[in-house]
């Protein structure tokens, strides 16, 4: 959960290479595209054919569902309320069919989801049927900018200025709704993550989420990750291994309006808890989970 360009693609990439893991990558693509993998390849198509034929919802494909639940400018549709209550209730039975069709399929426990939008988060938050796991991801706003305005000619200054606005005004509302799903989630059952802290020990941080999920599970090979079968995810999955190395990660330059209008958030997320820290023992799950039950992280 957070904003778009903030690494969660790898850190799925790495958690799904652990033992009783699956990287299904961003989910919410599954109505939106019908089902169907952004690449191609005979094993994808056949795992993704094999989950679709379990879980129906047809009658969902289509952009509604993303635009209505899912997408953070949903909140602002003020008029829409009947939209939303018609929908949920089969989104809700589709979704919670999604994730214990892909589990089944992969035969796994773990089923990762990269979608990163905070509502649909808080709609996961109402199903019953799953034990879900929230990680709240950020990344250093000048980088996320950066990212976004990397296509960009670098003398259209107008532009540039425009997505600059933009893109903060969406990392704002993106921050103000993560905050508020993050804090209704039990804590036993969250976790505050920056990427930076992710990429310097990616070995200690995937240890400190394994050891909060009760996982026994090894830490694979960070050298060479296999990418996986996600439905969607960013260039990195156009690979079949890639490799994660521990290095500092220094956030993009040049951007003095990106920290100036970011710079209350510093104050904010200092406070989430609890935050990923290798040295932190994990809290007990009061809940527990049963071994029959999928989890969704």
């Amino acid at each position: 959960m957070g904003s778009g360009r903030s690494g969660s693609t790898i850190l799925g990439i790495a958690l799904g290479n652990c033992a009783d893991f699956f990287y299904a990558g961003e989910l919410d693509n599954w109505l939106t595209r019908s089902g169907v993998a952004t690449l191609g390849g005979s094993e994808r198509t056949r795992f993704w054919s094999a989950v679709r034929e379990q879980v129906g919802g047809e009658d969902l494909f289509g952009n509604e569902c993303h635009r209505n639940l899912e997408r953070s400018r949903a909140v602002l549709r003020l008029h829409r309320p009947g939209v939303r209550r018609r929908l949920r209730p089969r989104y809700l039975r589709v979704t919670a069919d999604l994730y214990r069709a892909i589990a089944r399929t992969a035969d796994v426990s773990y089923v990762i989801d990269t979608a990163h939008f905070p509502l649909r988060a808080r709609e996961l938050q109402r199903i019953g049927e799953i034990d879900l796991y929230l990680i709240f991801l950020v990344r250093d706003p000048r980088s996320v900018v950066a990212s976004f305005a990397r296509n960009l000619n670098g003398r259209d200054l107008r532009r540039r200025l425009l997505l600059t606005l933009a893109t903060n005004a969406d990392l704002w509302l993106t921050h103000l709704l993560s905050v508020a799903v993050f804090l209704r989630q039990s804590r036993q059952r969250r976790m505050f993550l920056r990427h930076e802290d992710f990429v310097a020990d990616p070995e200690g941080v995937l240890r400190d989420i394994l050891a909060r999920l009760g996982s026994p599970a090894d830490i694979p090979d960070l050298s060479r990750l296999s990418t996986g079968l996600p439905l969607r995810g960013n260039r990195l999955i156009g690979s079949d291994v890639v490799a994660l190395k521990a290095q500092p990660e220094r956030p993009a330059g040049g951007s003095r309006l990106t920290a100036l209008l970011q710079l209350p958030w510093h104050a904010v997320f200092s406070r989430m808890e609890p935050a990923a820290t290798p040295s932190r023992a994990p809290e007990p799950d009061a809940d527990g989970r049963p071994s029959d039950r999928t989890s969704a992280i």
